[in-house]
């Protein structure tokens, strides 16, 4: 069975898409928000991170062609938005947790996320 046969990965790229679509219809919302709205898009921004680790980690660990090509396609994008060859990915994911950690502490005290 390839990976992309998988009924799980499936339904995980489906509600990736799904929460990716959320976000972005909210992004531009975002600073007219309400502070409960705000930690709740979030929210929302951390399941999808989550997701999008747990993908990543699957593809890492599997032998399937189709799966090493969207991996190296997620570090491509990466290099081309800036990131340095070599880097490792589930740094940067887990960066990006830390990031949301402190934005959603922001937003708590202040109603800001500045």
């Amino acid at each position: 069975m390839s990976f992309f046969s998988s009924e799980v990965v499936r339904a995980e790229i489906t509600e990736i898409a799904e929460l990716q679509e959320q976000i972005y219809g909210n992004i531009f919302k975002f600073p007219t928000m309400m502070k409960q709205e705000k930690l709740e898009h979030v929210e929302v921004l951390e399941t999808l991170l989550d997701k999008q680790k747990v993908l990543y980690t699957r593809l890492s660990l599997s032998d399937d062609p189709e799966a090493r090509e969207m991996k190296e396609r997620i570090v491509s994008s990466a290099i081309m938005m800036g990131m340095p060859p070599g880097t490792d990915m589930n740094i940067i994911l887990n960066n990006m947790s830390k990031m949301l950690e402190v934005m959603k502490e922001q937003i708590d005290k202040t109603g800001s996320d500045l």
